[in-house]
């Protein structure tokens, strides 16, 4: 399996924080150097690991928060 790489462009903000210190975030993610994401999911403290999560474009994030 082919390796992912990935840099968190812009830290957006925390859902919600484990007792073991993971954290559940918003952040505008580069996937396999393409363009920036929104992106949910659990992460570990440094962001060395990662849970599994969604990645959403600027307009399905933004009919997200006209569903909400």
């Amino acid at each position: 399996m082919a390796d992912i790489k990935y840099e968190i462009v812009e830290e957006i903000g925390v859902l919600s924080e484990s007792s073991k210190g993971w954290r559940k975030e918003l952040n505008l993610v580069s996937w396999n150097g393409a363009a920036a994401k929104y992106d949910i999911r659990d992460w570990a403290p440094e962001h060395e690991k990662m849970g599994k999560g969604i990645t959403l474009t600027k307009e399905e994030a933004e009919k997200l928060k006209e569903l909400l």
